[in-house]
């Protein structure tokens, strides 16, 4: 699945167009390397997203074309 649209499944960013903006500006990396919105996500990937001063670490546990809102936060957990 591509990134932008996994950052929309899981919820991480509300609207897949800015999750292609977020990608196509370098602020998110895919295992420690830049990656475009047509990334392809696998389980077992680290994302870092850069929100302003918040950066966000997390790991893809699942890739999944339709969730509903309750089940959005399974797709990944946050990494420290």
């Amino acid at each position: 699945m591509r990134l932008d649209k996994w950052l929309k499944n899981s919820r991480l960013i509300k609207r897949r167009t800015v999750a292609n903006e977020a990608c196509d500006a370098g602020r998110v990396s895919a295992n420690g390397r830049a990656v475009k919105a047509s990334y392809d996500v696998k389980p077992g990937d680290v994302l870092e997203l850069k929100f302003g001063e918040r950066i966000t670490k997390v790991k893809v546990l699942s890739v999944q074309e339709i969730v509903g809102k309750a089940d959005a936060a399974g797709m990944y957990e946050e990494v420290r």
